[in-house]
């Protein structure tokens, strides 16, 4: 039977309060700093990238847990707003919602987040008629949430067996120990990471991306690494490819990677070859750096083909969008 829905996020979900830029270190002593900037604005890897992709014209679905509280409240709107089918988004009647302060300073940032209901989100909360209803399952920062990440192989597998791929992006992992991902990647499709996690996931032999993105390869998944500036590369198992980056001037980078994400998944569901997936990726992650927030500037499907150089290439037939593709179009390999 065909999927209901293109893709489905697995994660986490929360606001997000950016401030920045730092012009100099940050001052304890009750001492009142002023910064040229600050927002409020949805976070939370797995929302961003749900919202990039529903942008691009997915039809997208999302499963996880926030608080009964004002900031679940703004969150579940926020997704609702954008597109996302938030069904399976639950609330927690005890643990609140978590919440994001994002300081940015250059092209850097400092990341301080209360987990809240990240700690109980759980494989109970993604409802298996979901994951069979889904052409795509996409789980983002894996070390945040150990309840579902000891769940998740289970969660996948279950996935992969009503015929769906799957993707992963751990994002940073806060213990530092980088461990504990060999049941998650014999369940996954795509791996997701920047170029300084692919680092620390690949280990100490990894002194390059691209011999991460080659030695995480060599474990199962198709990886595809994010690396800023210089754009991305990709590693399948047998060869390398790479795709340069957008020159752009960004205003805000929070996010871009979940965007990146959002493109790559969206771009390898409607068939792109692999090469044309890690430029429309790039793309994706480039123009979502041109608002503040990870939301704001996210693209539309045409307003990628326009920046890209394989458009011509690139558009699916009779240009439609991926929501009218019904046939799923497995991870690429070559």
């Amino acid at each position: 039977m065909p999927h209901r829905y293109d893709l489905l996020v697995i994660g986490d979900a929360n606001p997000d309060v950016i401030l920045g830029p730092l012009t100099e270190p940050l001052a304890f002593g009750q001492r009142e700093q002023l910064v040229d900037a600050g927002s409020l604005t949805l976070g939370g890897s797995a929302a961003i990238m749900a919202c990039g992709a529903a942008r691009l014209g997915l039809k997208v679905a999302f499963a996880g847990r926030v608080g009964d509280d004002d900031a679940g409240r703004y969150v579940r709107d926020a997704l609702t707003a954008r597109g996302v089918d938030t069904n399976a988004l639950h609330t927690d009647p005890a643990l609140l919602t978590p919440l994001t302060v994002v300081l940015t300073q250059d092209d850097d940032r400092a990341i301080l987040t209360s987990p809240g209901t990240l700690a109980a989100t759980s494989g109970a909360d993604v409802p298996e008629a979901l994951l069979a209803a889904s052409r795509h399952v996409h789980s983002a920062s894996y070390f945040l949430q150990p309840r579902l990440a000891a769940d998740l192989p289970r969660l996948l597998r279950t996935a992969r067996s009503h015929g769906a791929t799957t993707s992963l992006d751990t994002q940073d992992d806060p213990s530092g120990a980088w461990s504990g991902l060999d049941d998650v990647l014999a369940q996954t499709d795509i791996l997701l990471p920047n170029a300084a996690e692919a680092r620390q996931l690949a280990g100490p032999a990894a002194r390059t991306p691209e011999q991460a993105a080659e030695l995480l390869a060599a474990r199962g998944p198709l990886v595809v690494v994010k690396n800023g500036a210089d754009g991305a590369l990709c590693h399948d198992g047998r060869r390398l490819l790479s795709a340069p980056g957008l020159p752009v001037t960004p205003r805000d980078t929070v996010g871009a990677g979940d965007s990146f994400d959002a493109g790559f998944i969206a771009a390898t569901l409607v068939g792109q070859p692999l090469y044309e997936a890690l430029e429309f990726a790039v793309i994706c992650g480039a123009l979502s750096t041109q608002a503040h927030g990870g939301t704001r500037a996210q693209p539309t499907w045409d307003q990628v083909l326009t920046r890209s150089t394989l458009s011509a290439r690139s558009t699916p037939s009779t240009r439609s969008t991926p929501e009218n593709h019904t046939t799923r179009t497995g991870a690429p390999t070559s």
